[in-house]
């Protein structure tokens, strides 16, 4: 699965850089969306969606719904088809938002989804 992780960090204390090495060491193709980093865990960090050259199946957001709201129209505009809304980023708007252009949305932390303990990275 190729996904974006929006908000990626590189403090490896914080969830969204969790999320990146848990998918990395899982055999995902894994793109960190920041714009203020170059480089996330020995990967290539983008500055929005529409920079990865390919086709995204999944996005996962770790930013407040204030930002998550903007980024919602990208995610719509890339044709991202799965959007998992981590603890703090959900709110009904974006939730409206992306399941009225039929993306399938979760809520629910998405280094779990993929069934791995986000404990493991200390």
């Amino acid at each position: 699965m190729r996904i974006a992780i929006i908000g990626a960090s590189k403090n490896r204390e914080k969830f969204s850089n969790k999320a990146v090495r848990a998918y990395k060491e899982n055999h995902h193709v894994v793109f960190p969306v920041n714009p203020n980093e170059r480089e996330i865990e020995g990967l290539a960090c983008y500055n929005s969606v529409f920079e990865i050259p390919l086709d995204i199946d999944a996005a996962s957001i770790y930013l407040p719904p204030a930002l998550g709201i903007k980024v919602a129209d990208d995610i719509i505009k890339k044709k991202i088809k799965k959007v998992y809304l981590n603890p703090g980023s959900e709110s009904d708007e974006i939730i409206r938002k992306l399941k009225k252009k039929r993306i399938q949305v979760l809520q629910e932390c998405s280094i779990k989804a993929i069934g791995i303990d986000p404990e493991k990275y200390k």
